[in-house]
């Protein structure tokens, strides 16, 4: 079975087994039917009013239907919902557990563990904020670079630290994605002191024959923008994984070009969907039951 398929079908279970009708993507109950009617049937906890707020400034109709086709956030196989399924929970809480299970804090943190005294709560465990679909621009030339990619995920603290994720969930196993533009790689500015990400977008441009399944080109984008805005930051590649030859070899271009970021000294980590939710069962499902029961049956 190849990894899409495999994807859309784990998920089409979940909605049989919850009773939810599928419809067609575009209007008219036409199109791939993939869809829910509700976007809130298709996430745990309904999107905040700040978070619906973030997705409706961008441009890619994640919550909003468009004149021909529904909102991309309602499709069971929405990278967009299980982002928020994964994250929206965790805003306003004490995000140790969700940044311990994506690898990103040491054991047991002192600043991101919560701290009793009298009946209080330390305030640094609360001073983490994520946020969804924020950008970092590349360039201040709107002519040239009229528009910014934008990062799943960022969660940032007090401290000078941003921690960026990119995730994908069905992405990787569907069509090719593009290279990166030559305007990036003819701005030497940008490439100052990651000689080797230098080199690696040399090769990729304007086609990307290198990587099948990994979209380098869009991950060298967001480490320019980090490396722009940010004095400190760590850029995760969050990944679902599928069986077979497309899951090996898609965790094998991960793992090149963390190599190749490592050389930079770039932070880039990876990890996998079904990582994350294993840890959460095992070392944090007290308090947190719901959740971790509707990510494991979800997802898993």
């Amino acid at each position: 079975m190849r990894g899409l398929e495999f994807i859309k079908s784990k998920q089409q279970s979940w909605a049989q087994r919850n009773n939810f009708e599928l419809i067609g993507g575009t209007k008219n109950n036409k199109g791939e039917t993939n869809y829910l009617h509700s976007l809130a049937n298709n996430l745990f906890e309904q999107l905040t009013p700040q978070n619906l707020t973030y997705y409706n400034s961008g441009d890619g109709h994640e919550t909003r239907d468009s004149k021909t086709r529904l909102a991309k956030m309602k499709a069971i196989h929405s990278s967009s919902a299980i982002v928020v399924n994964l994250f929206q929970y965790w805003q306003g809480k004490n995000i140790y557990p969700i940044m311990r299970a994506c690898n990103l804090c040491a054991k047991d943190s002192s600043y991101l563990v919560q701290e009793k005294s009298n009946q209080s709560i330390s305030q640094t465990a609360f001073d983490y904020k994520i946020k969804f679909e924020e950008q970092f621009e590349i360039s201040e030339d709107k002519d040239l670079f009229p528009y910014t990619p934008n990062i799943d995920v960022i969660i940032k603290n007090f401290r000078p630290k941003v921690f960026a994720i990119e995730s994908k969930f069905t992405e990787p196993y569907c069509k090719r994605h593009g290279g990166l533009k030559t305007k990036y790689v003819e701005n030497d500015s940008f490439w100052n002191n990651i000689p080797h990400l230098y080199q690696l977008a040399k090769e990729i441009s304007p086609d990307d024959n290198k990587y099948q399944y990994l979209d380098a080109a869009q991950l060298l984008k967001h480490i320019l923008g980090l490396k722009k805005n940010c004095k400190n930051f760590h850029l995760l590649y969050l990944w679902y994984d599928v069986i077979g030859t497309e899951g090996a070899e898609h965790r094998k271009e991960i793992e090149e070009f963390a190599e190749i970021a490592q050389k930079d000294n770039i932070k880039f980590s990876h990890t996998t969907y079904q990582e994350i939710i294993i840890k959460l069962s095992k070392e944090f499902y007290t308090g947190n039951e719901r959740y971790c029961d509707y990510l494991t049956e979800r997802y898993l």
